[in-house]
């Protein structure tokens, strides 16, 4: 409600003091819930026998990208390039406003040359609602997780075991900020500075080592 009625004090439609001034905001705790190994195992063997394809394979584009939900449930066959191994979203649909490329490894790669088979819109995960995409996994994600016996995990949680993993690997934070999109004042400069190679990098590892963990330590 303050950022409305600032805006609203900006554009002139509102004369008066902004009524939130003074009003205590509520204190937000950041989560650190992320899947772990014997999480990740439990979670591919409830995989493989969901019915819902779409869904899964959301979930697994998800685990494998760390990209934001609503950016995998538009994502468009257009922002793929398979010969640069790389997925281009717009700036229109990012948080910060800037264009991010992921690049992609095996296992997404996998997934989405598979779905290209077999899906003629151009959205990678079509749905019969008026977006024309995949709207809502949180009964899929319900019924995945309680298959799997994962509890407190929220879809957003996927995103997180990416960057997660990433650290556990030996990832530095400006390349874990650059590969799930962060941006802020301290590090945009050293984000524009980065390449893609060491982000691809540490995200395989952070791959591999994951689809280890949840193959009980085998490579």
């Amino acid at each position: 409600m303050s950022s409305v009625f600032g805006r609203a004090i900006k554009l002139g439609f509102w004369e008066k003091l902004n009524p939130c001034l003074g009003i205590e905001k509520f204190t937000e705790h950041s989560r650190d819930r992320f899947l772990n190994g014997d999480e990740l195992g439990r979670l591919f063997k409830a995989l493989e026998i969901e019915q819902n394809q779409t869904a899964t394979d959301y979930i697994i584009i998800s685990l494998l990208t760390g990209a934001r939900k609503s950016n995998v449930l538009s994502m468009r066959w257009s922002e793929i390039d398979f010969k640069e191994v790389t997925w281009k979203i717009p700036g229109t649909k990012t948080k910060n406003g800037d264009i991010q490329t992921i690049p992609l490894n095996e296992p997404a790669l996998e997934v989405l040359a598979s779905r290209r088979k077999e899906t003629s819109s151009f959205f990678v995960f079509p749905g019969s609602g008026r977006t024309g995409h995949f709207q809502e996994p949180k009964k899929a994600w319900a019924r995945v997780c309680k298959t799997a016996g994962i509890e407190g995990a929220h879809i957003h949680d996927l995103r997180r075991t990416m960057g997660s993993w990433q650290a556990k690997t030996g990832a530095s934070i400006p390349i874990i900020g650059k590969s799930l999109g962060h941006r802020s004042q301290k590090t945009t400069e050293v984000y524009a500075r980065l390449d893609l190679d060491p982000v691809r990098t540490s995200m395989d590892k952070a791959v591999t080592a994951m689809l280890e963990a949840a193959n009980g330590g085998k490579k």
